[in-house]
């Protein structure tokens, strides 16, 4: 059963840049954000993280910049699924951020996994988790004007 997850973001002033458009890194942050709502949505958020001592890690983050985003627009921020071990433990996750015009503006791919906070080591979520991140629709890496793959 696939569950679609999004969440709606307003950019601020503190987001933009001297040309008064989204700075580059104001994308990730909206990922990060979109990623830490979906833990919260499946019953994991910071409090519940860190009192069965875990959290996510990321290896790779990658941000394609599509379109021109201002101050006056509000995204929308997706959570897609690519890879995902079976257990859970490493995954791939895409994020489409569209504008409220439904153009996509930008896709991020960020590839992570669990960190143990008291061991400092990769550890595996509770099954819930995983369950949670397998049931997410699935998405794919984007590429500019190439062939796409649903790494």
């Amino acid at each position: 059963m696939e569950n679609k997850f999004e969440t709606e973001i307003e950019v601020r002033w503190a987001d933009v840049d001297q040309n008064v458009h989204l700075r580059h890194s104001a994308f990730y942050d909206y990922g990060t954000h979109a990623r830490i709502r979906f833990f919260q949505a499946t019953g994991y958020d910071s409090k519940k993280m860190n009192a069965l001592h875990f959290g996510p890690v990321l290896f790779k983050e990658e941000c394609s910049f599509l379109k021109e985003v201002g101050l006056e627009d509000t995204l929308t921020v997706n959570m897609l699924k690519g890879s995902v071990s079976e257990e859970g433990g490493r995954w791939t996750i895409h994020h489409e951020l569209f504008n409220q015009q439904g153009q996509k503006v930008a896709h991020i791919t960020v590839k992570g996994a669990w960190l143990h906070l008291l061991e400092r080591k990769l550890t595996l979520p509770p099954a819930a988790l995983a369950k949670a991140l397998h049931d997410l629709p699935p998405g794919e890496v984007f590429v500019y004007g190439g062939k796409r793959n649903t790494e």
